[in-house]
């Protein structure tokens, strides 16, 4: 790029820079908890992320002490099932899935030249919502009441009958609410990645590192609806006694199954796909060299997202399921292979064409990587085939096959991936020496730890036993993989004690020490880059040598601030054109309130301290209305200059804004939540000999079709309180929402007097429950839609809601449309479901 075509060639006013640094600057003393700013953010999920990697392998430590020897008691049978749910529910929920939506938010907006992501306030609420919940979660196993039931919580054992205590409950609550948590942290990537990358940087020049996280917000996006679902039903079933899994009353606990691992085999891809994203970051720029079959990678990352939808059964092979079904599923889980061995062989082709030294920290942990991922890679083939799952199912083979995936899948490239990117944090690297220590620990410590799973599994090792008979033939294989265990913390422990030495060095300038090509690279402050930068390749820093000077001295787009305000540019989702000047909030209180009431909303009913738990469950509202009372106001200006011959509006409204896509997005998070009732109903349907079963009788239909009626009436009101608002109308605006929430609410009123009205008993059979199951999220809707038309209305009054501020209407009519549509298609299919099955 030569300088007359820069976007800012002209000379910066003075006084700019210190006005960008003045607006960014990271609050100092207790004011820091309200920063919004993604690298602090970012910095804060990831060091609560590793805490809870530390916190699980120290249990998985406890496990293995206790299993190194025959007929030990160094645990009880109790605190062991406690120990290792707790193991497995931490490494999963608190840790993999957690920490790289962190790296994401720390990297992302850096990689893709933003000054952040769109919703920053949304990026704090996640964070603070799973320290505080995953913290308060994590000490139940001080009180002996930590969920005891295994990571995936089967019923029958999970069911009142069996685990009558609160054990259950704090995982169904705790986990439920940490998913929300994960699926807030998705929508703000998704949208980043569409809408903030710098200008010119187009999809075909986008980092793989980048689709990779877009690939896996759109898996979180349809897949964690579904746990978020199963375990709303088995709360329910506890709480309530509505049988949904009881078989005596017509449940399934398979219904759990197919919900459960409907989530958990596309989490073990949703861990996999960051890691693989920031190994086709890595590689090329230690090897020097550009990574071979760009495009096959990409379509490889889409092609495992999708395939990774059809593989829940796999876990479910031993389950009854038929054998088309499970044979389908088999050749699903072979084919997954496929795109995955294609990024395998693209990095090794990489490194065999470039120059990559084996003596560097990361490439050490990436070759590590690729022997033990391939390594759990066959055994994952292995295990699609029936004849063998059946042999080796619920046997430690499958623990080993598990790690294998996950710690060489995931852990692994972390490690590589804190060794590369530490620099940014404070301008050094960690030891190369002591990394070669950690490495060797770490490499040898695990295969020594797992590789003897798989003998002890093929000897008929069961799972999840607390001890076994000396006479087994298993003591020595045991006894190595604890050695092993112990070997890998060692390694962990190293790797700590140089990462806290590292950290506490002065801060310095990185230099980009790795030569590296992608934009996170640049000389970044609290405002990340000085200038957004003009994008014209794959490899920005390779291919625009001055791009760091130029982007310091103001010399690309958004040089400044336009408004006095924190702000970043929105481009096109598909080509980066600029589009609009977004006007980013700046540091609030109020995500870390709303986030504490959350936390306490969810963990005190848990405990069944019901006032206090709504205390905080208003606290979180009161928060997040006043954080959300902020947006969508009045800019200082209308339009933006952000080079110099462009000019932009600042703020749009309607399909094209970032808010309304994350809208649209959040309307698809909630229908994938309404699917999984509605597939738990029909699955309770289809089990019935006659539908309805005896005794049970649905309304005539002119109530339900009514309802119908009236949930459509409210959402015309909406359109027309759109038209009313571009007319200038605040009156008449107030007026149609007051008559949408009218006819919505009597809509809902009448199909629930009418349900009730035909001796439905939600207690009575799992075909009813499911029946009021839909209608208790759709009275959740409700409630939503109450406080909606309330807010509404206030900015109304407020002059808030005004023509050329309208987000705020758009975003909460596209809520009325969906919740309507919502409760148009249960009531459907509740009444339509007997006579199809008649």
């Amino acid at each position: 790029m030569t300088e007359t075509a820069l976007p800012s060639s002209l000379p910066r006013p003075p006084g700019e820079l210190a006005q960008l640094q003045a607006i960014w600057r990271t609050p100092g003393g207790w004011r820091f908890f309200t920063t919004v700013n993604n690298n602090n953010i970012g910095l804060l999920y990831i060091g609560t992320a590793l805490l809870f990697f530390v916190l699980a392998g120290i249990l998985g430590l406890l496990i293995r002490l206790q299993l190194a020897v025959p007929e030990n008691d160094f645990l009880s049978p109790g605190t062991y099932n406690q120990i290792f749910t707790m193991h497995g529910t931490v490494m999963m929920f608190l840790f993999a899935i957690p920490v790289v939506e962190a790296i994401a938010v720390y990297l992302l907006p850096g990689m893709l030249g933003a000054r952040d992501l769109p919703f920053p306030r949304l990026s704090a609420y996640a964070f603070w919502a799973y320290a505080v919940g995953g913290l308060g979660f994590f000490m139940s196993l001080f009180w002996g009441l930590a969920p005891d039931g295994g990571w995936f919580m089967y019923p029958p054992l999970t069911s009142k009958e069996y685990s009558p205590g609160l054990n259950a409950d704090f995982w169904l609550l705790g986990i439920g609410f940490i998913e929300i948590s994960a699926i807030a942290g998705a929508i703000e990537l998704i949208v980043g990645i569409l809408y903030t990358r710098a200008p010119g940087m187009s999809l075909s020049k986008m980092p793989v590192y980048a689709w990779a996280m877009l690939v896996v917000g759109v898996m979180i996006v349809f897949a964690f609806p579904a746990v978020i679902a199963g375990t709303s039903l088995l709360e329910m079933e506890r709480a309530f006694d509505w049988p949904f899994f009881i078989v005596e009353r017509g449940g399934d606990p398979l219904l759990w199954q197919h919900l459960f691992w409907f989530f958990g085999h596309p989490e073990v891809y949703i861990i996999f796909l960051p890691a693989a994203g920031m190994v086709s970051t890595m590689i090329p720029t230690l090897a020097g060299t550009a990574l071979v079959g760009h495009r096959s990678i990409v379509a490889a990352l889409l092609a495992v997202g999708f395939f990774s939808f059809a593989l829940w059964a796999h876990h479910m092979f031993t389950a009854g399921l038929g054998v088309l079904e499970m044979s389908l599923v088999s050749a699903a889980s072979m084919a997954v292979a496929i795109p995955t061995g294609v990024q395998v062989f693209a990095w090794i082709a990489t490194l065999w064409r470039g120059k990559a030294s084996p003596a560097h920290a990361p490439t050490l942990f990436l070759l590590g990587f690729m022997f033990i991922f391939v390594l759990g890679g066959l055994t994952g083939v292995m295990v699609a085939v029936l004849p063998f799952d059946w042999q080796a199912h619920d046997t430690y083979f499958i623990v080993a096959h598990l790690h294998y995936v996950l710690i060489g899948g995931m852990v692994f490239p972390m490690f590589a991936g804190i060794y590369y990117w530490l620099p940014l944090v404070n301008g050094h690297r960690l030891s190369e020496r002591c990394a070669r220590w950690v490495f060797g620990l770490m490499f040898g410590g695990f295969n020594l730890a797992f590789f003897p799973m798989h003998l002890t599994g093929l000897w008929g090792m069961p799972r999840r036993v607390y001890t076994y008979p000396a006479d087994m033939g298993w003591n020595s294989l045991n006894l190595a993989s604890s050695i092993g265990a112990l070997v890998l913390a060692l390694g962990i422990v190293l790797f700590f004690i140089d990462l806290i030495r590292t950290l506490r060095t002065p801060k310095q300038e990185h230099g980009n020490p790795w030569r590296a090509s992608t934009l996170e690279w640049l000389p970044m402050e609290d405002y990340a880059v000085r200038s957004i930068p003009a994008i014209g390749s794959r490899h920005p820093l390779w291919d625009q040598p001055n791009l760091p000077e130029e982007v310091v001295a103001g010399r690309h787009w958004l040089p400044g601030t336009v408004t006095g305000l924190r702000e970043t540019i929105i481009t096109s989702p598909v080509q980066a054109r600029p589009l609009y000047l977004q006007i980013l909030p700046g540091d609030s209180i109020w995500p870390l309130i709303g986030a504490l009431g959350t936390a306490g909303f969810f963990l005190l009913l848990t405990i069944e301290q019901t006032l206090l738990a709504w205390a905080c469950g208003m606290a979180a509202i009161v928060a997040i209305i006043a954080w959300m009372w902020q947006s969508d106001s009045t800019p200082p200006v209308t339009t933006a200059q952000v080079s110099d011959t462009v000019v932009l509006p600042v703020g749009i409204t309607g399909p094209a804004s970032h808010s309304w896509c994350a809208t649209l997005i959040m309307l698809v998070v909630d229908a994938s939540i309404f699917a999984a009732f509605v597939f738990a109903h029909i699955h309770s349907a289809m089990a019935l000999q006659i539908c309805p079963p005896p005794g049970a009788r649905l309304p005539a239909p002119l109530w339900p079709w009514t309802a119908c009626a009236l949930l459509l009436a409210g959402s015309v009101m909406m359109l027309w309180a759109r038209r009313l608002q571009l007319q200038h109308g605040q009156a008449l605006l107030r007026l149609a929402v007051l008559l949408a929430l009218a006819c919505t609410v009597a809509g809902f009123g009448l199909a629930w007097t009418s349900q009730m009205q035909s001796g439905l008993s939600p207690t009575s059979s799992a075909w009813a429950a499911t029946i009021a199951a839909l209608l208790a999220y759709q009275g959740c809707h409700v409630v939503i839609l109450v406080l909606v038309a309330g807010f509404l209305c206030a900015r109304s009054w407020a002059s808030r809601l005004l023509p050329l501020h309208r987000a705020t209407l758009d975003n909460c009519s596209l809520l009325w449309h969906g919740t309507a549509l919502q409760g148009i298609v249960g009531i459907a299919i509740v009444h339509l479901m007997p006579s199809l099955m008649g």
